[in-house]
């Protein structure tokens, strides 16, 4: 069987994956035919998860370093996950991602190895910039790492981190337009962890008003607004994401495809499978807000109308 990568990048406003989970479909498509390393913004979906047996869930930076031949992955499933909480967090806020926890333990036998509140508050700002892309800042990501340092010592391979957000996204996202407002900021949170502490990790913002909405949005949102919690979908995720190795398991040699946004292929990973090359499949189909064609990067790649054209050539 082949092994592949489906990466639709965060924060970018991608018209197929920029949503919550809405890239899911052709991702579980693909991974009927072939191993498939997706990044989570490609099958998060608040309370559900498009994950699969067949999926390999590698966070951003460790995806990067992946396709920079540093870094190779050893599948695994049921993985300890250790559960980072925002001191920001309030309690009644907090007692429905406990709850929500537990749920996921009962049903999906999700292995928790702890739960780690920080220190301090972590601070979260988010914004879209001058160019259209989600971003933000953290005031204390330190303090996050310290408390995924004690969950490391407590056994905990994997991390989840669920950081308190100001009120989230307007009238845009909910009408299916514009970016994901607080993808951005997610990213910065888990690269640093990936990097810092070499472990994989996902995020899930936390907002204050858990009640839930009563009005019809975008199909391509709706999980969002269905739940008080996104926690679900990062601990099925994080459940099978491979563990790394300098050495062992999968390397970049092992790729056969890979497969992007038509206008988003100056990404690290398309840019190394050129170097590699590595057939890259960008999709047209899918349309994000930058302007990075096949034209200026990766002779390797096939351009492609829809996702369904590629499947038809597998």
């Amino acid at each position: 069987m082949k092994t592949g990568a489906f990466i639709v990048p965060t924060g970018i406003g991608a018209s197929i994956g920029g949503f919550a989970g809405d890239a899911s479909y052709w991702a579980r498509r693909f991974a009927q035919k072939a191993r498939l390393i997706v990044n989570p913004n490609v099958v998060n979906a608040a309370c559900f998860s498009g994950i699969t047996e067949n999926m390999l869930y590698v966070e951003g930076y460790s995806l990067d370093e992946f396709f920079k031949g540093k870094l190779n992955l050893i599948p695994s499933n049921n993985n300890k996950i250790g559960v980072i909480f925002d001191k920001s967090i309030p309690q009644n806020v907090l007692n429905v991602h406990i709850n929500t926890i537990n749920a996921v333990k009962t049903v999906y036998g999700i292995d928790i190895a702890g739960i780690e509140i920080t220190k301090e508050n972590v601070g979260i700002e988010f914004f879209i910039d001058h160019s259209g892309i989600s971003t933000g800042n953290v005031k204390n990501l330190s303090t996050i790492k310290d408390a995924g340092e004690k969950l490391i010592a407590d056994g905990a391979e994997a991390l989840a981190i669920v950081c308190r957000f100001p009120e989230e996204q307007g009238e845009d996202y909910a009408n299916g337009l514009g970016v994901d407002p607080v993808g951005g900021v997610e990213a910065i949170i888990s690269h640093y962890i990936s990097k810092e502490l070499e472990i994989p990790c996902a995020h899930a913002p936390a907002f204050d008003d858990i009640t839930i909405s009563t009005k019809i949005v975008d199909k391509r949102c709706a999980a969002e607004y269905i739940t008080p919690t996104f926690l679900p979908c990062i601990l099925l995720g994080l459940n099978q994401a491979p563990k790394f190795s300098k050495t062992e398991g999968i390397n970049i040699t092992d790729i056969d495809f890979l497969i992007v946004p038509y206008n988003a292929t100056g990404c690290v990973p398309v840019l190394e499978a050129a170097k590699r090359e590595i057939k890259t499949f960008a999709v047209k189909e899918n349309e994000t807000i930058l302007n990075v064609t096949p034209v200026n990067f990766a002779k390797t790649c096939v351009i492609m109308e829809t996702y369904d054209e590629i499947m038809e050539s597998f």
